[in-house]
């Protein structure tokens, strides 16, 4: 198990390999499709995004209502494709880390090969589980997207599989290569 800290750097993502598995602390942020969808605005009107996106992990969820006394609600992965048109600008802007459910396109992966990155794959199902992962949650900006809104949350060991590596190893594809391999 290898255990990382945010802000992400190159060095670090250049550690990586597809298959890993990792603890993720530290400060992350959450943005699905209409985040994505202003934030592509924001970039094509050449304004700043709300979020300084240098070294920093998106993780593609919208948390539930914050029960009393928690940090947040059930706040598990979406599917990352939806944000695979969004994501190659946002790379190039420094992102370093995206966190989701699924496999991710080729363009997608080429653009982490280009500007390191690593997609970190999240267990769907147990977004109750990975809730008690969260220390802190603050609203950064577009709160009238509820859920959708982009937040600061704060993490201790969230479990992550490295899906795609900055190499352009997909554990998808090689997992499945593995397993049809076994079975000759």
């Amino acid at each position: 198990m290898i255990r990382l800290n945010t802000p992400l750097t190159e060095e670090t993502i250049k550690t990586l390999h597809a298959g890993d598995h990792v603890l993720l602390s530290g400060v992350v942020y959450t943005a699905r499709d209409a985040a994505h969808l202003r934030m592509m605005d924001l970039i094509a009107q050449g304004k700043p995004l709300p979020v300084e996106l240098d070294g920093q992990v998106i993780y593609y969820a919208g948390p539930t209502p914050t029960p009393p006394g928690k940090p947040v609600g059930s706040i598990g992965p979406t599917t990352s494709t939806r944000m695979d048109a969004s994501t190659p600008a946002l790379l190039e802007r420094g992102l370093r880390g995206m966190i989701g459910k699924g496999g991710r396109s080729e363009n997608v992966i080429r653009a982490m090969q280009e500007h390191p990155a690593v997609y970190f794959a999240a267990v769907g199902g147990a977004a109750a589980l990975m809730a008690q992962c969260v220390t802190d949650l603050q609203v950064v900006c577009w709160d009238d997207l509820g859920p959708e809104s982009v937040k600061r949350l704060t993490l201790q060991d969230l479990p992550l599989i490295v899906a795609v590596d900055a190499y352009g190893q997909d554990a998808f594809v090689n997992g499945q290569r593995a397993y049809l391999e076994s079975q000759v």
